[in-house]
């Protein structure tokens, strides 16, 4: 999925679907999770994801700077198939979570995220030696020391992140961990709005106010279902 996602980016991916297509990566999830996964949803869990990627886009989208660029097909088709190994990957995971379970087996934030970046290392490199990109990125750095440094602190950066991000695969699900990436820049806006009195179009503010929305309704219903579980503990008890 990387790996499709930096191609389509390369082939001329333009701003308007590279922002759609970042929005909307909870619906492929949620389908990988349904048909791989053995996942079921709501109509409540299908309307507050429907209201979260819509919001998101229309935020977004609000934020679009310059003129209007046309993507590639090849961009396009490299992004569609980004999105579908989303959806794989969230259904492989669900599946692998589920088949651990049966055996008594919780599965560990580090061991996800240790097998899971050995296998992406995998694919770039192998992707890069077909592209010929090994060799020029070598020169590159050779030529600019430089970028070594920013290198390591963004790999140190990243590490920390997916750190957060794989605890939040193996203690809930791939859609919640979706859902948090998601809705990441709707409080990013709000933070840089507060903080740093940045101004949003009404369009931006429809866009946070639908996306907030699904994001109460779904806090409000983990939360409703888990005092629902601990009532009927005491009651067993």
């Amino acid at each position: 999925s990387k790996a499709f996602t930096s191609l389509s980016l390369a082939n001329g991916l333009s701003f308007p679907v590279a922002t759609l297509a970042k929005s909307g990566k909870m619906a492929p999830v949620m389908a990988g999770q349904l048909l791989l996964g053995g996942a079921s949803y709501t109509s409540r869990e299908y309307a507050q994801v429907a209201a979260i990627i819509v919001g998101t886009a229309i935020l977004s989208m609000g934020k679009k700077k310059g003129g209007t660029s046309e993507s590639t097909p090849l961009g396009v088709a490299f992004i569609l198939l980004s999105l579908f190994m989303d959806g794989v990957t969230a259904g492989v995971q669900k599946r692998l979570k589920a088949d651990l379970g049966k055996v008594g087996v919780r599965p560990k934030p580090y061991d996800f995220m240790l097998y899971t970046n050995l296998y992406m290392m995998a694919v770039a490199l192998v992707i890069a030696l077909i592209l010929g990109e090994v060799a020029s990125g070598i020169i590159y750095c050779s030529a600019n020391p430089h970028i070594l440094g920013l290198m390591v602190r963004f790999s140190l950066c990243s590490a920390i992140g997916q750190s957060f991000i794989f605890y939040v695969v193996s203690t809930f699900d791939p859609l919640v961990c979706s859902t948090v990436t998601t809705t990441r820049k709707i409080f990013s806006v709000l933070l840089s709005i507060f903080l740093k009195g940045h101004k949003l179009t009404g369009q931006g503010w429809a866009g946070i106010a639908m996306a907030c929305s699904g994001i109460i309704s779904e806090m409000e219903s983990k939360f409703s279902a888990s005092r629902r579980r601990q009532n009927k503990s005491k009651v067993s008890m």
